[in-house]
């Protein structure tokens, strides 16, 4: 078959579905094996094994792997891509990476320039099916991403974006866990995206988590268990696989896992009351895979390995205590947590020793794929252990329709992605999420007729998506719309004096402000910032654009609002309830402990003011 794509976007011609059949001869043998041998037809268990017992060592190997690869386009990727794959890879392009390694899976970043725009995602899609498929007993590839929505979405505008998951537990509310789980799968799904990293499972109840924080859906662990199984059960009706992680929980750590070795000092009992819920949640509704955390926790292994290589924890606690029988992936084997005690060629065996199925990210593909081939090879790792990875690999597969239709095109894209009443249903859920923590003297909502003018400062994070933004400028236009002069200087996360000065002087020129912080600390300029502009006399409104914990170290405020995060979506909301245009509805999913003595409690779980 000619290769039809093109140089600038990518584009692939679709092969029929009579193409298709023929490019998987070894497939369709199998399903005759199988008696399932129709066009069209999902295969069953009895084909999958069929399947297995077909395919060469390397080409199981490969599909226990999921891999980035930088470029927009499978075959025809721009000059810096190809250039950075040859170093990090060995391959110019996605199709090399495929035809090379028989990689199973493929992870899309942003930063890989996987994630333009919907068209061209949708494309590079095809083209990963397509190269894959037209091989020699060629399966279909799992194109997974981590879309959590909030501060963490590879994918962005114009794909709509929803409030992230502590937005989503101030909410508090199942169905609209369950609604952003359908919607954002189904557009997922239209862009062939069909396995996500997300919803976080894990129970934020330490403050100072510096990796998952606004992550999460709380600190209650039955809260976030409800909210887990809705969001799950959403995702996966719209044919997207969820994914819980990160198990047992990272909740509670100080440490980041991409940078250190956490460990977690939480006794089987406490681990067991408030890690261990919400992935009980999502077996119980489902879920079709879940990611292990690299980090340790004594209490359910003493050995000090992470649990990604932990045997005692993976198969026997995940797979024999609670049962699930589903595709376990580590987080990024390229992550420094897993990288501590054991060098990148030990890893991943050591991974599937312990009872994983998909190897993310390594570092360095070919010498992790090579170490996997030894193992087996050498008697470490059997073929059998092999086989059955590769079973549930492939049952996942075939469960998301990936043997009958793998392809997206681009019309799936027109329906979906980004569509107004998608959009408008990620408005009305961030609404129900703004929460009010301190309204001094009712002065919100603002009154346009005495506070018509209305200065915007604060921090400029980036986009998690690239694609939104910037907050304060967001706020402003947000305001703008309901009727108020607003007008944004943006002051970043660390305010120089002289940056304070200048917002200091424009706010005596106005009748409000609003000032955005993010992650505010004791010595932080953000802190000054606020101090001195309260000190001007004018009414000033904090908004946390991250964290809610800011609230504590900002008492001279007199409204203080929690977003949860700073795209647009949120920020929209939280204007919207600036202007009286909608009640804040959202409660607190942490409780905010107090900045001079954290053992005390500032503002409960569950706190949130109204109108």
């Amino acid at each position: 078959m000619p290769d039809t794509s093109t140089a600038s976007t990518g584009n692939t011609a679709i092969p029929s579905r009579r193409t298709v059949l023929a490019a998987t001869a070894g497939l369709s043998a199998a399903l005759a094996a199988g008696g399932t041998a129709h066009a069209g037809a999902a295969p069953g268990d009895a084909a999958l094994r069929a399947l297995v017992s077909r395919m060469t060592l390397a080409e199981k190997v490969g599909q226990l792997f999921v891999m980035r690869v930088y470029g927009h386009s499978a075959t025809a990727p721009d000059q810096a891509d190809v250039d950075a794959n040859l170093k990090e890879i060995g391959v110019r392009t996605a199709a090399e990476l495929i035809a090379k390694y028989r990689v199973g899976g493929v992870i899309y970043f942003t930063w890989a320039h996987n994630t333009r725009d919907p068209h061209q995602i949708a494309d590079l899609s095809d083209g990963i099916q397509k190269a894959s498929l037209e091989l020699p007993r060629g399966l279909p590839v799992l194109i997974s991403t981590d879309q959590e929505h909030g501060a963490v979405a590879r994918v962005g505008e114009p794909a709509t974006l929803f409030p992230g998951a502590m937005a989503v537990g101030a909410g508090g509310s199942r169905s609209d866990a369950r609604r952003l789980g359908r919607i954002a799968g189904r557009e997922l799904r239209a862009m062939g995206i069909r396995q996500n990293y997300s919803p976080v499972a894990d129970v934020n109840v330490n403050p100072a988590n510096p990796v998952i924080g606004v992550r999460s859906f709380g600190a209650d662990p039955r809260a976030v268990a409800r909210l887990v199984a809705a969001e799950v059960a959403g995702y996966q009706r719209s044919g997207v696989a969820a994914t819980a992680k990160h198990f047992p929980g990272h909740g509670d750590t100080a440490v980041d896992s991409h940078t250190g070795f956490p460990v977690i000092t939480h006794s089987r009992a406490q681990w067991e009351t408030l890690d261990a819920p919400p992935f009980r949640a999502a077996i119980a509704a489902g879920i079709d895979s879940i990611m292990t955390a690299h980090l340790m926790v004594p209490a359910l292994d003493d050995s000090g390995d992470p649990a990604t290589l932990s045997r005692a924890i993976i198969t026997g606690i995940l797979r024999e205590e609670l049962g699930y029988d589903g595709v376990v992936v580590t987080d990024s084997l390229g992550m420094e947590g897993v990288r501590t005690k054991y060098g990148d060629d030990r890893v991943p065996v050591l991974a599937l020793k312990a009872g994983v199925d998909q190897l993310l990210n390594p570092p360095d593909l070919d010498l992790a794929w090579n170490a996997v081939l030894e193992a087996v090879r050498g008697g470490e790792l059997t073929e059998a252990r092999l086989d059955a990875s590769v079973l549930r690999v492939l049952r996942l597969k075939a469960r998301l329709g990936l043997f009958r239709d793998p392809y997206a095109g681009h019309g799936g894209v027109d329906r979906a992605v980004g569509v107004a009443p998608h959009r408008a249903a990620a408005d009305r859920i961030a609404e129900r999420t703004t929460t009010l923590l301190v309204n001094e003297g009712r002065l919100l909502p603002l009154s346009r007729r005495t506070h018509a003018r209305v200065l915007v400062v604060g921090a400029d994070p980036a986009s998690p998506s690239g694609t939104t933004g910037p907050p304060t400028g967001v706020l402003a236009g947000a305001l703008g719309e309901l009727g108020f002069t607003a007008t944004a200087l943006p002051t970043g996360t660390a305010p120089s004096a002289a940056t304070v000065a200048r917002a200091v002087a424009a706010a005596r020129e106005a009748d409000a402000v609003v000032v955005g912080t993010y992650n505010v600390t004791a010595g932080s300029g953000q802190r000054t910032l606020v101090e001195q502009l309260v000190a001007t006399g004018r009414p000033v409104v904090a908004v946390a654009i991250r964290n809610p914990y800011d609230v504590a170290l900002l008492p001279s405020v007199r409204a203080f609002l929690a977003a949860y995060s700073w795209t647009d979506v949120e920020l929209r909301a939280a204007a919207r309830v600036i202007a009286g245009r909608v009640g804040p509805r959202g409660k607190l999913p942490v409780p905010v402990p107090r900045a001079e003595d954290p053992a005390q409690v500032l503002y409960p779980l569950g706190h949130g003011l109204s109108y």
